[in-house]
């Protein structure tokens, strides 16, 4: 804008430097944005780190304590089994000697009273009908010209044992069943004080009701809370994993895609030259045409199997459609293909019977990698193929002689394919150096294996 313009249109000249300022105020704004987004997940991921950590230290504990600490039922069992015999050593002593009941049925119904918490960990409704058969019979046998000053229905010691027999079934079978606990000992009072009216009972009944009434919603509270504890870790864990499953599916993607935009690509304008090699060269030899349609054929294989990778890839559930997969019978092509390029391979091949697919895709890997690592790390010299077969097991045997000039690497990650595809089928890859110099790869691959992988390995 020339100073005349603007002269002439003050308000053009005024809104420039406007646009400009809103621009820098929302590019701030964005940047405040994202400053607060990363601090937001900076601290998101150091609290998952945090429980991470308390979970590993938990468990790391755990794992230092003797193996029936670890066990939850019987530590649990144990506590109550404490419990009973505590609440078992004060209430006879008190009911046979304060109360005047008889000690033999004192002693025995005691015993089912404090061990009716144990019972409900397996069986809770016959823990109920324990409870308040004993707690009834325990209060009516109190004899009938006693002058009692003691509380009656329920007995401080009986009061304990009640309280211990609702929270149990609360907290490991649900607030229902602490419930039907709480209302049958309620109703056990009430029995036993319309059964006995000379007894006093009106203050008694209010206290264990009103305490272990408490004690009852207590325990609905703090179960309510530890089931949704568990739900968030469980919610928790799940969407670790989605957003792991996630992170996989977007790190196939990317490799799939840089496998298409560079590879394939490259791969693609290798078998286009080869195959238009012979028209576009005048006076092309006939070897070096038929070496350019072999290079043209190699890299339409190659295109295939870079298609049923990315296919692999670009899939979630690794069920793309595939071409069909290379086995043993084609192991001849193979090395008549790597003979062509120039290579000495003797091969020999003794296989009879039926060889599950995946064997079968395995072998043909491993021969292939193993001819590609003696092609390029031991050129010009004889290599030998040897595929053979039993009831049990297929074994591949690939050697090269020794290199004139000894610089033989094991190094990249051929090697650790190999084997990771032979473990998965339970068999065994061994590697290594010959006596005399050279180098062997052994295979051992099961005929039928137990659990072959997935459909799409490749």
């Amino acid at each position: 804008m020339t100073p005349m313009t603007a002269e002439r249109d003050p308000e053009a000249a005024e809104a420039a430097p406007l646009g400009q300022r809103q621009r820098r105020r929302a590019e701030r704004a964005q940047a405040a944005q994202e400053r607060a987004q990363r601090k937001a997940q900076t601290r998101a991921d150091r609290a998952t780190a945090k429980r991470a950590a308390r979970t590993l230290r938990r468990e790391k504990r755990i794992a230092k304590l003797p193996a029936w600490m670890r066990d939850r039922e019987i530590v649990t069992i144990v506590i109550l089994s404490v419990i009973a015999v505590t609440l078992y050593a004060v209430l006879v002593p008190v009911h046979a000697a304060e109360y005047g009941s008889p000690t033999a049925f004192t002693m025995l119904l005691a015993a089912l009273l404090v061990a009716s918490p144990v019972v409900s960990m397996r069986h809770p409704n016959l823990a109920i009908l324990l409870f308040a058969g004993a707690a009834l019979l325990l209060a009516l046998m109190v004899p009938r010209d006693v002058s009692l000053a003691l509380p009656w229905p329920w007995s401080v010691p009986m009061l304990l044992a009640f309280a211990v027999a609702v929270v149990v079934p609360t907290f490991l079978h649900g607030w229902r069943t602490g419930l039907v606990m709480f209302a049958s000992g309620t109703a056990v009072g009430l029995v036993a004080a319309l059964m006995l009216p000379g007894f006093t009972s009106g203050n008694s009944l209010i206290v264990t009701t009103s305490v272990v009434g408490g004690i009852y919603l207590l325990a609905v509270l703090i179960t309510s809370r530890l089931r949704v504890g568990k739900e968030l870790t469980r919610e928790r864990a799940l969407t670790a994993q989605e957003q792991a499953k996630r992170e996989l599916v977007e790190e196939r993607t990317r490799i799939a895609r840089e496998l298409h935009d560079v590879v394939a690509h490259s791969m693609s304008l290798i078998q286009v030259q080869a195959s238009t090699a012979r028209y576009r060269v005048k006076d092309l030899p006939v070897e070096a045409a038929t070496e350019f349609d072999d290079i043209a054929g190699t890299a339409r294989t190659s295109l295939v199997e870079m298609r049923r990778i990315l296919g692999i890839l670009r899939t979630e559930d690794h069920t793309a459609e595939l071409a069909p997969q290379r086995g043993i019978d084609d192991i001849p092509g193979l090395v008549e293909t790597t003979r062509r390029a120039g290579a000495d391979i003797g091969l020999s091949m003794a296989i009879s019977g039926d060889i599950a697919a995946a064997t079968q895709i395995a072998a043909y890997r491993i021969t292939q990698e193993s001819l590609s690592n003696a092609v390029r790390h031991a050129p010009g010299t004889g290599i030998t193929v040897v595929v053979a077969s039993d009831d049990i097991a297929v074994t591949l045997t690939v050697r090269n002689a020794p290199v004139a000039a000894s610089v033989q690497t094991a190094g990249g990650h051929g090697l650790r394919g190999m084997s990771e595809r032979a473990e998965l089928l339970g068999g065994s890859v061994e590697a290594g150096p010959d006596a005399d110099g050279g180098w062997t790869v052994t295979a051992t691959l099961p005929r039928h294996p137990g659990s072959p992988p997935q459909k799409g390995s490749v």
